[in-house]
């Protein structure tokens, strides 16, 4: 299973379904290969990110490796009843149609454990809200690459509140030109200055103790 975490932590996508598939026919619990093997190794990739051993393409390959293992477990962990960390509401604002920040965002909290609901891009506020009350979530991810369009968070923020949603969700934004003083401003609840800061501010909103 050693095997397993190195290949996500090289981008080995190919590997990684293989070794996936052998530990089920060997009936390992797909939950256990989630937690012990999988996500150990995302969590290794975002500390080479810090580290800047690894750079955003690194990531990526990494992110989509532990993907195409995720494809072969979601089916199964369903069937188990396995709960997620939290589901977090994730898109990018109306207007502005750059998804790759917010792709590398939705790829790491899944490698983390949360179930990702992706909306795209050109998101309009009302459709953050409709699937904030349809998946009862967590926590809303707002990202916005152009400066025009970064009063769309704060509009979204806005029509959370109107709809009385705004105290069930913790909402956290990101994207190149958003700061954590625009954050505050906006009233948002965290700021991830990137992918591996945001799936930190995930896990802080929600009060959960950092994996050591």
């Amino acid at each position: 299973m050693q095997e397993l975490t190195t290949a996500i932590v090289e981008g080995n996508a190919v590997r990684v379904k293989e070794l996936v598939q052998a530990a089920l026919d060997e009936n390992v619990p797909p939950e256990e290969l989630v937690s012990r093997w999988m996500i150990p190794a995302m969590t290794e990739v975002g500390a080479r990110f810090e580290r800047q051993e690894y750079f955003v393409p690194e990531m990526l390959v990494s992110a989509r490796a532990m993907q195409a293992g995720l494809s072969l477990l979601k089916p199964l962990l369903a069937q188990r009843a396995v709960r997620p960390v939290a589901t977090v509401v994730i898109g990018t604002v109306r207007g502005d149609l750059h998804d790759v920040g917010k792709n590398l965002v939705a790829m790491m909290l899944e490698g983390a454990g949360f179930q990702v609901v992706d909306l795209g891009v050109d998101v309009p506020a009302a459709r953050f809200v409709q699937a904030v009350r349809e998946h009862r979530a967590e926590i809303l991810g707002i990202s916005s690459l152009l400066t025009t369009t970064m009063p769309q968070m704060e509009a979204v923020i806005c029509a959370l509140a109107e709809e009385g949603l705004r105290e069930r969700v913790k909402v956290l934004v990101g994207g190149a030109p958003v700061t954590d003083r625009f954050a505050a401003r906006i009233g948002a609840d965290g700021y991830g200055e990137s992918a591996t800061a945001a799936v930190k501010a995930a896990r802080s909103v929600l009060g959960l103790v950092e994996s050591p």
